[in-house]
């Protein structure tokens, strides 16, 4: 089952607990498989009742958030870097993300998936550029061409229904969250910028070997060298998640996100904005499931939202 992909998965399901009919209603019971990397799969006792009249349907106005609760999270383009300084002073370095026309184009349900998700798209694309699957994808779902697709999990109560737009104002300055995105590539690397080693001695005796990683076995025992040694290779080019970032401000007129210290790769890639795992947002203070507009609010002409620094130095905070 390790190799199953998801939707073997949720067949394999409906072919052993398929739906069972009743006068009113379909009930379709011991549903939920979770994926986990093991022989044995996860099976949780729950009922998931559907009118028989059709789909369930999913509305777009505000809830209330629970501790158990899971938002979905955002796609942005890394524009660049900048420095802001506080008012005590401190030069605080600030990444800028800009959320390119973030909507909901797809939801997966329990019913029909077996998993409860939302898949963002972002940006816009020319299709003369995607490929006849994915333009019948966004025609079947009834969005425009997007640039960038990804899939955010969420629990049951944070769907959205299709082609609801995630702006800027979904997060909160001064909440922390992960950044998701593929590190600058820097090609083959030796040992000692890829990992740090300190090299061969300069002086007497190392003759074109001073940047040399050494020795890397171990004689006749065991006679080879372990597999994940730490030796020249490539480097960069892989996904990195950053953790705890802090969001400095937001532009709600630009759609830009200022955040604190470095998230990864190169300007004009693009990165996956979530809440924070380890340092949970205040549930009071976030919209949720996200925001919602007004439907004669301006956003031309409304103030970039700025974090309260509080009244103490952060950055003087341990001294």
């Amino acid at each position: 089952m390790s190799g199953a992909s998801r939707g073997h998965i949720s067949r394999l399901r409906l072919l052993l607990f398929g739906p069972r009919t009743t006068a009113t209603t379909t009930v379709i019971s011991s549903s939920h498989q979770f994926r986990r990397f093991s022989a044995h799969s996860v099976i949780i006792e729950d009922d998931y009742e559907v009118n028989s009249g059709g789909p369930r349907i999913i509305g777009a106005e505000p809830g209330v958030m629970t501790p158990n609760s899971k938002r979905t999270g955002a796609i942005a383009v890394k524009c660049g870097m900048t420095a802001v300084w506080d008012k005590w002073g401190a030069r605080i370095p600030i990444s800028v993300l800009w959320l390119d026309d973030n909507i909901v184009s797809q939801v997966k349900t329990i019913e029909k998936e077996g998993i409860t998700a939302l898949q963002i798209g972002c940006g816009q694309k020319k299709v003369k550029h995607l490929t006849k699957p994915e333009v019948g994808h966004f025609r079947a779902q009834g969005v425009p061409l997007k640039r960038k697709l990804r899939e955010f999990p969420v629990t049951e109560d944070a769907l959205l229904p299709v082609g609801t737009p995630i702006t800027v104002r979904h997060f909160v300055p001064g909440q922390f969250v992960d950044v998701t995105g593929i590190t600058r590539g820097k090609g083959f690397q030796g040992g000692m910028k890829r990992w740090g080693f300190s090299g061969m001695p300069a002086s007497h005796g190392a003759s074109l070997s001073h940047r040399s990683i050494g020795s890397t076995g171990q004689r006749d025992a065991p006679g080879k060298v372990f597999k994940g040694k730490k030796m020249p290779g490539r480097m960069g080019g892989k996904q990195c998640t950053v953790k705890n970032v802090w969001v400095y401000k937001i532009d709600i007129a630009r759609n830009l996100m200022w955040v604190r210290g470095q998230v990864p790769g190169a300007e004009g890639n693009f990165v996956f904005i979530k809440d924070a795992v380890y340092k949970k947002p205040d549930i009071s203070l976030l919209p949720f499931p996200t925001y919602f507009a007004a439907q004669d609010e301006d956003v031309s002409e409304l103030e970039p939202l700025v974090a309260d620094l509080g009244e103490m130095d952060p950055f003087m905070a341990g001294d």
